[in-house]
């Protein structure tokens, strides 16, 4: 299927490497016409109104904000064609401010567990991924990206700090107020999918396309779709500048944007 709207798409506003101004360059050759903006618990400050036209490609602004369901899974919901309520730009500052130091934390375990130093200081939107890219940088360790996750700062791993994130009833609530569609990211990437699909019922949207890099049983989420009317979204959860790996058809943006009402 041709991508015509890719609605996962990262900056360095968090955790990505592309600059908002490099979004248009790397949408044109992937031949993709609508981009979501999705940083991670945070709004794009370039990006005041919920959707743009920014050098002939239609930007929609959204978030990816990470949640604690009643069962303690983290999931991560995502809203599009946001407007800062100051409900919303509140509790973005109260993570902003606890991803700070959670970052610091994990640095500092990092430096003094591998007796180095990172040359990183924490600040808003940093995120693990930016720690590791520094550890795999680094000349004098063995650890690439990967290994760096999985034997240091990976959930359970030494240098790991939790983070404290809303509860996902008052993510709904945030999210709900101030963007005109809220849904549920990449349900197969959690330990329980079938729990995490369970909160769609409070939910406009699950994301149906997403590339996971190996073959999942779609079922499910048809089957949350038609019993919850969901809308599909679907986007290729870029952090780098490679977009369009997956996303909506030109039919079925049509059908999210009339949703949305953006």
């Amino acid at each position: 299927m041709s991508v015509f709207a890719d609605l996962h798409v990262h900056t360095t506003n968090s955790d990505g490497s592309m600059e908002l101004t490099e979004v248009p360059a790397a949408a044109r050759s992937a031949d993709v016409s609508v981009v979501a903006i999705t940083d991670h618990d945070r709004l794009h400050p370039d990006l005041p109104t919920p959707v743009t036209v920014i050098e002939g490609v239609t930007v929609v602004h959204g978030i990816e904000l990470r949640v604690e369901a009643s069962d303690g899974q983290h999931v991560d919901l995502l809203g599009y064609g946001v407007y800062p309520t100051p409900e919303l730009v509140d509790e973005l500052e109260r993570l902003q401010t606890d991803r700070v130091e959670r970052g610091q934390a994990i640095i500092d375990c990092v430096e003094d567990r591998l007796g180095i130093g990172l040359g990183l200081e924490s600040r808003e939107g940093l995120g693990r991924p930016h720690i590791a890219r520094a550890i795999d940088d680094h000349p004098d360790t063995e650890h690439d990206f990967d290994s760096a996750f999985a034997e240091l700062i990976g959930s359970g791993k030494p240098c790991y700090v939790a983070r404290e994130i809303p509860s996902f009833e008052h993510g709904v609530e945030l999210l709900s107020a101030s963007s005109g569609l809220v849904g549920l990211a990449h349900p197969f990437r959690y330990s329980d999918p079938e729990s995490a699909l369970a909160l769609t019922s409070e939910l406009d949207a699950v994301e149906r396309y997403y590339p996971y890099g190996h073959d999942v049983d779609s079922r499910p989420i048809e089957r949350a779709i038609t019993d919850h009317n969901l809308i599909p979204t679907g986007g290729s959860d870029a952090h780098g500048d490679v977009l369009g790996e997956a996303g909506l058809s030109k039919a079925e943006y049509r059908h999210f944007r009339s949703a949305v009402t953006l």
